[in-house]
């Protein structure tokens, strides 16, 4: 029955009952949530695996931890491992749809830590080093927990798949307590 009702609530257009039978595989929100989470998740687990792993040119778990000491994150390649886990299982998570609150809460409070630590200081705009990128990243991450990330996910199959309110609390209050709590050590 609750299956029934997300797959109603997806097909419905305005004005017209939802019908089983005339119901779409999945409407053009549902593809462009899918581009978005595709995308934007899988450019952040690639930046994940950037500090991980060192791959795509990045400067791997003992250069980003020596990065993350500097920072003041003590131990500092402990913080790498954290950060880069947020970014890579955060973004594979919105990529797939799958756990979505708890993906976009990693990928939220990761960014809370870079813009108290890096960017804060430095203003708006990116290009003067300032939260713009990071800012965005945000916005992007909880507002696909509000959504929900659509009927081509993982997470269609579950309550916390239809997004809302509380989907969302939850993306901003774990990302914000865990960035709070990192921030505080």
């Amino acid at each position: 029955m609750h299956a029934k009702h997300i797959l109603s609530r997806y097909s419905t257009t305005a004005g017209s009952p939802a019908s089983d039978s005339a119901a779409p595989l999945a409407s053009a929100a549902d593809w462009g949530l899918l581009l978005i989470r595709l995308t934007f998740g899988l450019l952040m687990a690639a930046h994940g695996a950037q500090k991980l792993f060192g791959s795509f040119g990045g400067p791997g778990l003992t250069a980003t931890g020596k990065g993350f000491a500097a920072l003041g994150y003590r131990p500092g390649k402990f913080f790498a491992v954290i950060g880069g886990l947020s970014e890579f299982l955060g973004g594979l998570g919105l990529a797939a749809g799958l756990l979505t609150p708890l993906a976009a809460a990693a990928l939220i409070g990761v960014m809370i830590n870079a813009m108290a630590t890096v960017t804060g200081a430095h203003g708006l705009w990116n290009g003067d080093g300032g939260v713009e990128y990071s800012v965005c990243i945000t916005v992007v991450a909880l507002a696909i927990a509000a959504i929900g990330p659509g009927r081509l996910a993982v997470d269609r199959y579950f309550r916390w798949g239809q997004g809302g309110w509380r989907e969302a609390a939850i993306a901003l209050g774990l990302g914000g307590g865990a960035a709070a709590l990192t921030l505080g050590l």
